[in-house]
């Protein structure tokens, strides 16, 4: 991807500073395990893309760029309000920051004095799908600004939550087409973590 497909990005919502993240080798390593293993949520568009490429332009040493596939539009959902994504206080941190291996789920504390205990992937994603079935599904999407860091070791992604009886614009199958989307991608993180 040159540069001439960056300069079509015109939509702010893909393009993502990364100039607070002081690790930010560490953490492009990290983001780009997720490349299309997650959906991105674009609010001012509406759109959420679920095939897509991460791309970090030379000339723009702090900026990562969400290049959505444009023969792809079929994996492009139209009409998603942003009051139907919401945030979770959910992280997924890379094992080796915390001397472990695999991946980790990080809940972020209401009470800054209470410290978060890292789970490991797996279980935690059972228990939050335990937790939310039905009709309101755990469905996670990423924003910008879901790269983060928790410290200046530690880089993480926070995850969205796309609330699926928030889509009342959309039919009930495309609501479902946008479930099997979602969930067919974080049951895949799931088996390879």
């Amino acid at each position: 991807m040159g540069y001439a497909v960056y300069q079509e990005v015109n939509n702010s919502d893909l393009v993502w500073d990364l100039e607070h993240i002081t690790q930010q080798q560490r953490a492009t390593d990290f983001v780009k395990r997720f490349e299309n293993k997650l959906c991105v949520f674009s609010p001012s568009v509406k759109q959420l893309y679920s095939n897509y490429s991460i791309f970090f332009p030379e000339d723009q040493q702090h900026n990562m760029v969400v290049l959505p596939d444009p023969y792809a539009f079929h994996d492009t959902f139209n009409h998603i309000p942003a009051d139907a994504v919401q945030a979770t206080g959910l992280h997924i941190v890379p094992g080796d920051v915390i001397n472990r291996e695999g991946l980790y789920i990080v809940i972020t504390q209401k009470d800054k004095n209470v410290r978060s205990i890292p789970i490991p992937f797996k279980e935690g994603l059972r228990q939050i799908l335990k937790r939310f079935q039905g009709s309101d599904p755990f469905l996670p999407v990423l924003q910008k600004g879901d790269l983060r860091e928790f410290d200046t070791e530690m880089p993480c992604l926070h995850l969205h939550r796309l609330r699926l009886n928030s889509l009342s614009g959309l039919s009930p199958l495309e609501r479902q087409g946008v479930k099997n989307v979602i969930s067919e991608k974080i049951m895949g993180i799931y088996r390879e973590s």
